[in-house]
C-alpha cells in the first residue's frame, strides 16, 4: 500500500526524524495561504504515487505567497507524467506546501527487504537527491549496505557506521546514528516494505532533514494498522486493481495485450513466461487462488474483460480445490454481465475438467479449447493477431 509524501512524512515526524514545516493544499489559495504563514521562499510539491515529480513539472519553487497560489493553479488539476507512470499520467489533486530550506549537502537513506538475503537491509548513499536506481546500475560503490539480523535486530554501532561512511562532520555522527536508528523503527514498527528518505539533506547549518519521503505498507500487515485505511488514495490507484481487491483477487496490470486468468502464482508465473516466450506480451497477473467460489470467478472474468487494453485472453487453471465446472460455471455467468468482445482461450486439467470442458463447449461463448499449455499459448497469440 503506498501513501502519499506529506502522510510519510506525518509518520517520521511522530519517531523524531525532522521535516520541513508545511502544509497540504487542495485549492491554489489554500496554498497561498500556506506560504504567507511559512513567511519566505516555499517549493510546491504534486502529491501522487509516483516518483519523478521534478522532471515531470510536479515540483516548482515560489519566492511569494502570490506566486505560489499561481504555481499551485497550475499544478492541482493536471495529470502528471513521470517515468513511473502510465502515458495517461496520475491525477493531482493536492500539494504540499514547504519550506525550502537552506542545503548544504544531498544524502539518500533507505531500507527494504532483501529478498535474496530474506533481511532487512539499511541503504545510505552520498549520492542523494539522484534515483537509487542509476546510482546502483552507475557507481554501485557509493551504496552503503547494512543488514539488520531480526534476532538482534538494530544495534546503535550500525548507525554510526554508516555515518562515518557517509563521510560525516564529527558532531554530526551522533545525530545521524539515532536519525538511521528512528527510520529503522519506522520500517519494523509499522509494518512497512519500503522507507525511503531521498534527498535526506546536511542543512547549511549542519542539522538534518528528510526533504522528500516515501512510505510504502506491507498490505498483509494491514490487520495491525485499521487506521492505514484512511490513508488510502482511490484516485491515485488503477480502478481495475481496486475493484480486484473488493473480491479478494491478486491483479497486477501489466502492458501488454493478452489477459490471463489463473489459480495459483506459479501457474501465473508460468503462463506470463510461455505467453512472453511465443512473441506476446501478458496484459495483467490475475490470480483467483485455488479456493476460489463461482462467485470470485465470475468477478475475476468481468475483471479480465473489462481491460480496454485485452485483445485476447487466456484462461489457464490446474483443477484441484478449485473444480473446473466451477470455473466455467463463473465464465458463463460472468459472460451474462459483461459481452465477451475478444478472443477466449482456455486451457484446464484437473478435478471435474470433462464436466467444465462440457459446459463450455455447450454454452455457445465464442471460447477456443486448448489442449495443453503450449497449444494454449499458440492459439491466444494467434487469436490476438500474432506475434510482436
Amino acid at each position: 500500500m503506498k501513501i502519499h509524501e506529506y502522510q510519510a512524512k506525518e509518520i517520521l515526524a511522530k519517531y523524531g526524524i525532522p521535516v520541513p514545516r508545511g502544509g497540504v493544499a487542495s485549492t491554489p489559495a489554500e496554498a497561498g495561504r500556506i506560504a504567507a504563514e511559512l513567511g519566505g521562499v516555499v517549493v510546491i510539491k504534486a502529491q501522487v504515487y509516483a516518483g519523478g515529480r521534478g522532471k515531470g513539472g510536479g515540483i516548482k519553487t515560489a519566492q511569494s505567497p502570490v506566486e505560489a497560489e499561481k504555481l499551485a493553479s497550475q499544478i492541482i488539476g493536471m495529470r502528471l507524467v513521470t517515468h513511473q507512470t502510465s502515458a495517461e499520467g496520475v491525477p493531482v489533486d493536492k500539494v504540499l506546501v514547504e519550506d525550502e530550506g537552506a542545503i548544504a549537502r544531498e544524502l539518500y537513506l533507505g531500507i527494504v527487504i532483501d529478498s535474496g538475503k530474506g533481511l532487512p537491509v539499511i541503504m545510505a548513499s552520498e549520492a542523494g537527491g539522484m534515483d537509487i536506481e542509476e546510482v546502483a546500475a552507475k557507481t554501485p560503490e557509493k551504496i552503503l549496505k547494512e543488514y539488520i539480523d531480526p534476532m538482534i535486530g538494530f544495534q546503535p554501532f550500525v548507525g554510526r557506521r554508516l555515518a562515518f561512511g557517509l563521510n560525516m562532520e564529527a558532531e554530526q555522527i551522533r545525530p545521524m546514528g539515532q536519525l538511521i536508528g528512528n527510520v529503522f523503527r519506522v520500517f519494523k514498527e509499522q509494518d512497512a516494505s519500503l522507507v525511503e528518505i531521498n534527498p535526506l539533506v546536511v542543512t547549511s547549518d549542519g542539522g538534518l532533514l528528510a526533504l522528500d519521503a516515501k512510505l510504502n505498507l506491507d498490505d498483509n500487515a494491514l490487520f495491525r494498522h485499521r487506521d492505514y485505511a484512511e490513508l488510502r488514495d482511490p484516485t491515485q490507484e488503477d480502478e481495475l486493481d481496486l475493484e480486484a481487491a473488493k473480491h479478494n483477487l491478486s491483479y497486477i496490470r501489466l502492458d501488454g495485450d493478452v489477459g490471463c486468468m489463473v489459480n495459483g502464482a506459479g501457474l501465473a508465473m508460468a503462463t506470463m513466461d510461455i505467453i512472453k516466450l511465443i512473441g506476446a506480451e501478458p496484459a495483467n497477473f490475475l490470480d483467483v487462488g485455488g479456493g476460489a467460489s463461482e462467485e470470485m470467478v465470475t468477478n475475476a472474468f468481468i475483471l479480465l474483460l473489462s481491460d480496454p487494453k485485452v485483445k485476447a485472453a487466456l484462461v489457464n487453471i490446474f483443477g484441484g480445490i478449485l473444480r473446473c465446472d466451477i470455473v466455467a460455471r463463473g465464465m458463463i455467468e460472468a459472460s451474462k454481465q459483461k459481452e465477451i468482445k475478444v478472443p477466449i482461450v482456455v486451457r484446464m486439467r484437473g478435478t471435474n475438467v470433462e464436466e467444465g470442458m462440457r459446459l463450455l463447449a455447450e454454452s455457445g461463448l465464442p471460447i477456443i479449447l486448448a489442449n495443453d499449455l503450449k497449444d494454449a499459448a499458440e492459439k491466444v497469440v494467434t487469436a490476438r493477431g500474432g506475434a510482436g
